[in-house]
């Protein structure tokens, strides 16, 4: 270092500011790679070399010197910590001088170095850096925390207890003291990492092998969070901290994945716990907290797009089960936001001032999704009237869009009645995607038509070239073609096919483009081509509809597809449908088309969208099940040509394709946190059975990857999946497979759990086997 300075000092200005660019870089230096000691030593080398400087300025008048040394005592800051600083020799001289310069910088000298003034001004700037600001470094951290926190969790569990009590009574003196500024943000600050941390390692228990005694260490944890809670609540209409009501929602969402749902069974020790101290004594009680910090974030926070966001998630988070729902749907909270969603009582529905973004009604979708699912939970064919009751607001706001379409005449009105448009183009959107029942979605069709559809054809016309207004329109329209859980049967006489195809048609006329992978998704599906709806516009309509899907399909990489959700959701989704009800068509294209199906297919399945991938194991099960049939009808019919041969030749060319497959599915269940098991059970089966031998031989390669004590237990979880299963795809050994496939994955994370404390990832080492 010394060299350096000596350097910097005796070289003209053209090389003296490469000598100072190169103490930038070993001023950067990991601070790791030194002790206290060596480190304290360096520092202060450094330091003294930056004070020579100021005291002998005159170099400093050329641009580059200015600039490096501005970079360098930037770097100082970012690299050591004010502790650091004041400790070394004559700090009070050094600190006053490099104020003196800085003032001189920003009166004299700023002119010639605009570039360089940036670094000074970072120099001075408190809090510059919050890492409670950086959603994704957060993330990263508890992700390790969530592993490591496990592993003695006797000591961890009472370190955070320590930690937590000292940082809240602190907390509590200040609020009671009236203390406000630098040291309350301190304090909320400590609070915040704590619950961030404690989320964590409530959430790493689906990696390890837990006990009672650990549910209850859990239950001790979360009792204080709630309580924190409940305090920081009391206080939200005089004072609000954003950070730590986030932190809060990152505990829920953690708490929610372990202890609430279908498939978690009750610890009864963290109920226990939580009943001792808060009074909360079962499932249900817990869901009532949920639900009210929701309603509280959602009328407090309206202005925090980041609060605004996760709380709606954690609400639609709970939407989706079977039990934990029918608890949520009877408590009155619930039952109060049901009657109740207006932007009275949740005023983010509201902010649709000029000054907002229209992305900001995104979220919108999400709250009516989560609602509609709760409604239907109860909802039976003769509700009408509690169907009516809940579309009484969406109802109201329809008219009223009606109404400001026919009076535009200022610009502020029409920016009033497009905000309209667009909102509630995303409400119904979020009622559309849920209602995936025939009687649900009958309710909302005969609501929306033909009363509405007028409306939203009127905003087409009027905004066609404004995608603020078009694209929500438009979403809401493709997610009324969808034929989602087969929800579109309608009866043999009914006309709601040719009508509905009718009102989807007019919005691509408004519109005036080519079908997108929306609209071509639902002229693809089965329900209007069995009313003959193509007849309407000649016989070979449905022809070019599949020649526009095969140009379609060649033209997407799959690298695009993963890379773009939006194009990767509505892709998967017209694929979905077209093996729905089109397979004759996707075994007759040529090979490379086909074998570019099924690797996108392939593709999908390791997706961290879920509806993609549950959208590829429907579209995958499909395609098993036809091939299963007719490999089943060639083995009985040796002499009989079927039209197909061609696609099952094939396969028969291209095994590996299907066993990958095979290896990726399978792999998700046994080592990964399968989101829906349900829908990987279904093509599984399938697989299994057409690759008998390779799947003898994956099954081997994994009971040999275990411990010598834990393969029996292996074998015998195998032995337990496969138990009464018939060589056939039929629903009720569909049912049974699945349901051994549950069981399945209990036994195996269990076992895997218990060998030797060690997470499941360790087993993932017979992947290589599969590839």
């Amino acid at each position: 270092m010394e060299l350096f300075f000596s350097l910097y000092a005796s070289l003209p200005p053209s090389l003296s500011s490469i000598a100072l660019s190169c103490l930038v870089q070993i001023a950067s230096v990991r601070r790791s790679l030194f002790n206290n000691t060596e480190r304290a030593k360096f520092l202060n080398e450094l330091v003294t070399g930056v004070r020579n400087i100021l005291e002998n300025p005159q170099a400093l008048s050329y641009p580059s010197n200015y600039l490096e040394f501005c970079r360098l005592l930037a770097r100082l800051k970012t690299n050591y910590q004010l502790g650091e600083l004041v400790k070394v020799a004559n700090y009070p001289e050094l600190i006053k001088r490099i104020a003196e310069f800085t003032v001189t910088s920003l009166r004299q000298m700023w002119q010639f170095a605009l570039n360089s003034v940036h670094y000074l001004l970072s120099l001075w700037q408190d809090g510059l850096e919050d890492p409670l600001e950086d959603q994704g470094m957060i993330n990263q951290q508890l992700d390790q925390l969530s592993t490591i926190g496990r592993c003695e969790y006797e000591k961890t569990c009472g370190l955070l207890v320590q930690l937590f009590d000292e940082a809240a009574q602190r907390y509590q003196e200040a609020i009671n003291s009236g203390t406000q500024g630098v040291e309350i943000t301190i304090q909320e600050g400590r609070l915040s990492w704590l619950v961030y941390i404690i989320g964590a390692v409530i959430g790493g228990r689906i990696s390890f092998a837990s006990t009672d005694d650990h549910d209850a260490m859990d239950g001790e944890l979360a009792c204080r969070v709630l309580q924190l809670m409940n305090l920081v609540d009391s206080r939200i209409a005089q004072y609000a901290c954003e950070k730590l009501d986030l932190a809060i929602l990152s505990f829920f969402e953690q708490f929610r994945k372990i202890y609430v749902g279908d498939q978690v069974p009750k610890m009864s020790k963290v109920y226990r716990r939580l009943s001792e101290v808060l009074g909360l004594n079962d499932e249900s009680m817990v869901l009532s907290v949920f639900i009210g910090e929701i309603i509280k974030n959602l009328k407090y926070w309206a202005r925090s797009e980041q609060i605004t966001w996760k709380t709606l998630q954690l609400l639609n988070d709970l939407s989706v089960g079977y039990s934990s729902v029918r608890k949520l749907v009877k408590l009155d909270a619930v039952q109060f936001v049901l009657s109740n969603h207006t932007n009275e009582h949740f005023p983010f529905l509201g902010l649709n001032a000029n000054n907002r973004s229209f992305a900001d009604m995104r979220c919108r979708t999400t709250f009516y999704t989560a609602l509609a699912r709760l409604l239907m939970v109860d909802l039976r064919e003769d509700d009408e009237d509690k169907f009516e009751e809940f579309m009484v607001p969406l109802t109201s706001a329809f008219e009223s869009v009606g109404t400001m379409l026919t009076n535009m005449d200022t610009p502020q009105k029409e920016e009033e009645a497009k905000r309209a448009v667009v909102g509630l183009a995303r409400d119904l959107r979020g009622v559309a995607f849920a209602f995936n029942t025939k009687t649900s979605y009958m309710m909302f069709f005969d609501w929306i038509y033909p009363s509405y559809t007028p409306i939203l054809h009127r905003a087409i016309e009027v905004w066609y070239h404004d995608p603020a207004v078009t694209t929500p329109v438009l979403k809401l329209m493709a997610e009324l073609a969808q034929s989602r859980s087969q929800r579109l049967l309608f009866d043999v006489s009914s006309p709601n096919g040719y009508l509905l195809f009718r009102e989807v048609s007019k919005v691509i006329d408004s519109y005036g483009i080519s079908v997108c992978f929306s609209m071509l998704k639902a002229a693809l599906c089965g329900n209007y081509v069995n009313f003959g709806v193509f007849r309407l516009y000649g016989d070979n309509a449905l022809d070019k509809a599949f020649g526009m899907f095969v140009k379609l399909l060649l033209s997407v990489s799959q690298r695009d597809l993963m890379d773009y959700p939006k194009l990767s959701q509505n892709f998967y989704s017209l694929l979905e449908c077209l093996a729905n009800d089109h397979m004759a068509f996707i075994s007759s294209l040529e090979p490379q088309v086909f074998l570019y199906i099924l690797a996108t297919i392939s593709e999908g399945l390791t997706a961290l969208d879920t509806m993609v991938c549950t959208g590829c194991c429907a579209t995958l099960d499909t395609v098993i099940t036809y091939l299963f049939k007719n490999l089943t009808i060639k083995k009985k019919k040796r002499n009989h040509m079927q039209q197909n041969e061609a696609f099952l030749r094939i396969l028969e060319l291209h095994p590996e394709i299907l066993q990958q497959m095979l290896s990726t599915v399978l792999n998700i269940i046994m080592f990964e946190d399968c989101r829906n098991q349900w829908s990987m059970s279904r093509p599984l089966l399938g697989l299994i059975l057409l690759n008998e031998e390779y799947f003898n031989k994956l099954r081997d390669s994994i009971i040999a990857s275990q411990p010598p004590d834990k393969q029996q237990a292996m074998v015998q979880c195998f032995e337990n999946l496969m138990s009464g299963i018939e060589r056939s795809l039929h629903t009720k050994n569909r049912d049974k497979f699945t349901q051994n496939l549950s069981l399945f994955r209990r036994d195996v994370n269990d076992s895997l759990k218990a060998a030797n404390g060690q997470s499941p990832t360790h087993c993932t080492q017979f992947l290589d086997m599969m590839s």
